[in-house]
């Protein structure tokens, strides 16, 4: 018999989410999980989640719960399967607080109203239309950081180092425009305007971190019980108050997950397991982590390779 395999947790943020996500798992903890998500969020987040309409789950301050739950529903499914704990927990953006809720650092109820309450924030911090994001693939951190700060068109800040020549910028909608128009100049490949209507993690958001801050003092926050790696900086945090401070700031703070990724790699981790709907950030680790197996446990046939892969270490 061999020593476990040194694996990792990673739960996905906003794009993620779909009408019928995790309809191909069968499992009793999904039904009991929306059930929780319904009663602490007084609405019908599984009907939602099942029957749409999809512009109504894409509302920021319903995907976010939405996702949640749903990350936290895989999370209870996989841990139910005798598998010693991850060695270390990330989320993207939203999904920190999935990671969180897992390491038993937040209540899931906790979380569930925090992050609708976060997604009403952001969406009234700023008017619908006049900000947005933009994907660019092909420039590396310092071409994009130089490329942003010589726009003159309003803000434009960069927001999701995602991997390696793939960074998410955010900011005013005529500064996206010139990103449209500049960013080939510069040596992008392409320029991708995103389907949302909030420019997360740049300093239009300060104003609602504030208001999200105080929110954040109101619940309880614990130790974590599985190092989480924050977005702010990829390092874990174990006081309630530093952990408060990081989720505030990671709203107008960019998220580096290539950064995470390295972290994580760093450390020794040998699998990487995506712990919510889709498989975006098992995309992102084919890039940003070469050579560690990402493997999305959204469906029968992921948690069946995952823990083929974690036996084959074993033994």
């Amino acid at each position: 018999m061999g020593k476990e395999m040194n694996y990792a947790l990673m739960f996905p943020g906003q794009g993620s989410q779909a009408v019928g996500m995790l309809e191909q798992l069968d499992a009793p903890q999904i039904a009991a999980t929306w059930e929780e998500a319904n009663q602490a969020l007084d609405w019908d987040i599984a009907s939602l989640v099942a029957n749409g309409p999809a512009e109504d789950l894409n509302r920021t301050d319903r995907t976010q719960p939405a996702l949640l739950a749903a990350s936290i529903a895989i999370w209870r499914i996989w841990m139910t399967q005798g598998r010693p704990a991850p060695a270390v927990l990330a989320g993207h953006s939203l999904g920190e607080y999935s990671a969180l809720v897992a390491a038993g650092s937040i209540d899931f109820g906790d979380a569930l109203r925090l992050v609708e309450q976060r997604g009403q924030l952001m969406q009234a911090a700023v008017p619908a239309g006049t900000g947005g994001m933009a994907a660019v693939l092909g420039l590396d951190e310092a071409a994009m950081d130089k490329l942003c700060a010589q726009c003159d068109a309003g803000v434009l800040e960069p927001v999701n180092y995602n991997a390696p020549g793939q960074i998410v910028a955010a900011g005013e909608s005529a500064a996206l425009d010139w990103l449209e128009a500049e960013g080939p100049k510069a040596g992008a490949m392409k320029v991708v305007r995103l389907p949302v209507s909030v420019p997360s993690h740049c300093s239009l958001m300060r104003e609602a971190a504030e208001q999200l801050g105080e929110a954040l003092q109101q619940i309880e926050v614990r130790e974590p019980q599985i190092p989480v790696l924050h977005n702010l900086d990829a390092k874990a945090r174990n006081h309630p108050d530093e952990i408060r401070q990081a989720l505030r700031e990671q709203l107008f703070k960019p998220v580096r997950w290539t950064q995470t990724l390295a972290a994580m790699q760093a450390d020794g981790v040998q699998a990487l397991l995506e712990c919510g709907p889709g498989k975006v950030l098992c995309g992102l680790a084919k890039r940003g982590a070469k050579g560690v197996p990402a493997i999305p446990l959204d469906n029968p046939a992921g948690l069946e390779k995952a823990e083929t892969l974690l036996d084959e270490e074993k033994h």
